[in-house]
């Protein structure tokens, strides 16, 4: 009986694509589905969404990437179906056989992100106006973070018994601080090399990238999938949230994320202002500032220990994204090394 109601809900969908569904098994938000024709992915999304989604992907394909899953156009030329006051697009079903493993799966997901965000970037032009207003706001909101860790910290040192969280925010202050002057130090820096700048660099982009969302075919080729919140953005939209997701985890020296990161750099080089926006949003102790302003604010302590698990997750995440950052810096030090020594025997030569 359950089988045949997939059926009646899905056949009159599939009658758009000429198609007769044999077989429906439910995956969440995806059905896979056995017809008379193969096999296919039917994807339900929400029709708010669908026009940008839609536009989005055709332009990528326009400028060649074709990295994406395909989108199969219904009979009369659409590329999704309104049914019910739900929207319908179809694929193939990808096997999605990892014949390789985590690290590879990510540098091969690293370098089509940075493929897609060189074949969809573009100039845009931003006032002056809303440059300055944007850095004011966003220095302001840090600014009153500061105040908070400050007021917090010097509330802890005038107690004579700390509670387990406030022991553990004293002994992780410093380092949370740290975060928030360098991320401070580096979003100066950008407004002061950027503030009489009226162009920025804008991409198509994925808005929800993970390795969920990046299957493979039978041939090991990567494809991107589940582009319904794809749009114009800054491309660190797409960096910054899969990083943390990666190292939201125990503490480790990850070295596979630096890798990731400059196979990214590789084809999609940033310009020194977007390097420098990025290591301010990435070093931003955000999480683990919210965490202890949540506990500040709590007007009961009964939950202390699930209040402590979740404030050392996030310090974790920190000193991870330390261990990053201090990569990065290092790295960046030794390209102008490099190029420094190289320019100066160039001259010397010449002078020869």
């Amino acid at each position: 009986m359950e089988k045949e109601n997939r059926l009646l809900k899905v056949a009159p969908i599939l009658k758009n694509y000429a198609l007769e569904p044999h077989f429906v098994e439910e995956r969440g938000r995806i059905r896979k589905i056995y017809t008379n024709k193969g096999v296919f992915a039917l994807k339900k999304i929400d029709p708010k969404h669908g026009g940008d989604f839609i536009r989005h992907v055709q332009s990528l394909f326009q400028k060649g990437y074709n990295r994406i899953v395909p989108i199969f156009p219904a009979v009369d030329g659409r590329y999704a179906v309104l049914h019910e006051n739900e929207l319908y697009y179809l694929m193939p079903w990808l096997a999605n056989e990892v014949k390789e493993n985590r690290f590879e799966r990510n540098q091969q997901l690293f370098r089509e992100l940075a493929r897609l965000h060189t074949l969809s970037v573009r100039e845009v032009t931003i006032s002056k106006e809303d440059r300055s207003e944007h850095y004011e706001k966003t220095l302001l909101e840090w600014e009153k973070e500061n105040e908070f860790l400050i007021g917090f910290i010097e509330s802890c040192e005038s107690r004579e018994y700390l509670s387990p969280f406030e022991l553990m925010f004293s002994l992780s202050y410093h380092d949370i601080s740290q975060a928030l002057q360098f991320s401070i130090k580096r979003f100066k820096t950008w407004f002061e090399k950027t503030e009489e700048s009226e162009k920025a660099r804008t991409v198509i982009i994925h808005g929800k990238i993970s390795t969920e969302h990046f299957l493979f075919d039978d041939k090991g080729h990567g494809y991107f999938t589940n582009f319904e919140k794809s749009r114009l953005g800054s491309p660190l939209h797409d960096l910054l949230p899969f990083l943390s997701r990666t190292l939201k985890t125990y503490p480790k020296r990850s070295e596979e994320c630096i890798e990731w990161i400059y196979t990214y750099l590789k084809y999609f080089p940033f310009k020194e202002d977007e390097l420098l926006l990025f290591q301010s949003y990435f070093a931003h102790p955000g999480a683990v500032i919210r965490s202890a302003e949540n506990y500040f604010k709590a007007s009961d302590r009964k939950g202390e220990r699930k209040s402590v698990l979740h404030f050392q997750r996030q310090y974790w995440l920190l000193k991870n994204t330390e261990y990053i950052l201090m990569r990065i810096e290092e790295i960046e030090a030794q390209k102008k090394q490099a190029k420094a020594m190289a320019e100066a025997e160039g001259q010397s030569g010449a002078q020869n």
